[in-house]
């Protein structure tokens, strides 16, 4: 039967592997390939369309309907290949040397395949407690995919005990990750000849003096009293991923515009990032950018996405029931953020654990190890034993 649920996983893995379901596109081909799939073993699915109708999430549940079950939630929108150099079809599985090689085989279709393929098992497996089974998009750009699922609990669907979510971890329970919130700050200027800048206001040399005092205050997080040994890095982070401005060299730049995020540990608030950020502009950098020009040249920052942090929690069902199925005594701490804490703040006891390593993920190349998908195989088909008694 392992083999049997292996190779299925490898089958399902491969379909949705096809599926380019890059953030930017939709995902509905991938969704009504699982709907299809999992009505055809007579479980009923739940659709959740975004607003604008290009994606969908998906849930099922097996089992009683009854509370007290445990959520399995996977993402599947993958991130882009653009500029990456693959030595095949990003989104044609390939196998070598014991890896199973495409665009979101580790982050995270291979969970999302090993949930499909246990299906058959779940179902005969004499469930008395459900297992909930989510499918979101949008993870890898506003982690809001879910948000419509997990609204259902205790409301249409019954509400489970517990959440597992199945990012890289190589299956080892992660009860605590960082959360990220992303930033677009424009600065507007004045446009003027470069040889009489008293006549504008040029907003990359501003921008320019916002994202240098970001990166003081990243470098301010680093203090050893605000680090929490358990995460890698151990302190929160900034970081400006992007900046496009200017017109010519000799034009005092009307418009800059630049990405930053920040990455805080679980209690370091986001809106504490952002006011030290905008304290820098109130006080200095826009009394600079409208130093001759007064009316017209503006600073705004806009927040894109919020994912709040998964927080260590002294008493988490999922924890031990994570660290009961893996048979280890030992949780780490990620620093990539998740849907978990969506799970979390939902009131759910949560955990992140799944197959693959989050060292492949986002990568040319991409792989899972085959074994980490029969480990994964093993995780769940205990996690049904558990739920039977």
């Amino acid at each position: 039967m392992s083999a049997d649920a292996l190779a299925r996983a490898r089958d399902i893995l491969q379909r949705l592997v096809s599926f380019a379901t890059v953030s930017d596109r939709s995902n509905h081909a991938l969704i009504d390939y699982v709907q299809a799939y999992l009505e055809g073993l007579g479980v009923a699915t739940f659709r959740a369309p975004n607003a604008v109708g290009d994606k969908a999430a998906l849930m099922a549940t097996i089992g009683p309907a009854v509370e007290g079950g445990v959520a399995l939630s996977g993402h599947t929108d993958v991130v882009p290949v653009e500029g990456q150099k693959w030595a095949s079809d990003p989104f044609a599985l390939r196998e070598a040397d014991g890896r199973l090689l495409g665009r979101g085989a580790c982050d995270m279709k291979g969970f999302d395949a090993v949930m499909l393929a246990m299906v058959p098992e779940f179902l005969s497996a004499g469930l008395k407690r459900p297992i909930h089974i989510l499918l979101s998009y949008d993870e890898e750009t506003t982690c809001l995919g879910s948000l419509d699922l997990i609204a259902r609990f205790g409301r249409e669907t019954p509400r489970p005990a517990l959440a597992i979510v199945g990012e890289p971890t190589m299956m080892a329970g992660a009860d605590a990750h960082k959360g990220v919130a992303t930033f677009r700050t424009r600065v507007t200027g004045f446009e003027a000849h470069s040889a009489k800048p008293q006549l504008g206001a040029n907003a990359v040399e501003i921008a320019a003096d916002i994202v240098s005092e970001i990166g003081r205050l990243a470098r301010a997080y680093e203090a050893p009293e605000l680090c929490d040994p358990r995460f890698e890095p151990p302190y929160s982070t900034l970081h400006v991923g992007e900046i496009h401005g200017g017109t010519a060299r000799n034009i005092l730049a009307r418009e800059c515009a630049f990405h930053w995020e920040f990455r805080g540990l679980p209690g370091v608030r986001t809106a504490e990032a952002l006011a030290k950020v905008q304290a820098f502009v109130d006080a200095v950098a826009l009394p600079r950018l409208t130093r001759f020009v007064a009316n017209g040249p503006k600073i705004e920052t806009i927040m894109e996405v919020d994912v709040p942090p998964l927080a260590a929690r002294a008493e988490n069902a999922a924890a031990s029931l994570a660290l009961r199925l893996t048979r280890s005594n030992t949780l780490s701490a990620v620093s990539y953020a998740t849907e978990a804490g969506h799970f979390q703040a939902a009131g759910l006891p949560t955990i992140v654990c799944g197959p693959g390593s989050i060292d492949q993920a986002h990568k040319p190349d991409e792989f899972i190890d085959i074994s980490q998908l029969a480990a994964c195989i093993a995780f769940m088909r205990g996690l049904a034993a558990d739920l039977s008694r």
